[in-house]
């Protein structure tokens, strides 16, 4: 019997997600302590720095700015809880708030924050690619 190739890929995904993360996911707790870290600290310039460019795109909106868009975000944050690595994907898990990041040659970036679980669908994130 031949397995259909999208079968296969949704497997492969699956079998992954369960068990391909990384035991390092220190650089990716620190990418998101520091985001957090910039926010409390008010400094726009280095939050928007730590987003991925998608992201600090899309807070760049009506004529506004990454920076002047951050800085009004009310993101809760907290303590990091845990976190887990797939290759150049990443979830931390705060104490308020769930944040995704993306290995990028540069390190780790933010590409969902504010992001709360919705049941069966995509986690719901303030800031997003």
């Amino acid at each position: 019997m031949r397995i259909p190739p999208a079968v296969l890929a949704v497997t492969v995904l699956v079998a992954c997600v369960a068990g391909c993360a990384s035991s390092d996911d220190r650089p990716a707790r620190q990418a998101a302590r520091g985001f957090y870290e910039a926010l409390q600290a008010r400094d726009a310039e280095r939050a928007c720095a730590l987003l991925a460019p998608e992201a600090a795109g899309s807070l760049a909106t009506g004529g506004r700015t990454c920076a002047a868009s951050v800085v009004e975000l009310d993101l809760p944050g907290g303590e990091v809880l845990d976190a887990e690595v797939w290759g150049d994907e990443a979830r931390v898990r705060l104490a308020r708030d769930t944040v995704f990041l993306h290995r990028f040659p540069t390190g780790w970036l933010v590409r969902g924050a504010g992001c709360a679980p919705r049941r069966d669908l995509p986690y719901d994130c303030e800031v997003s690619t």
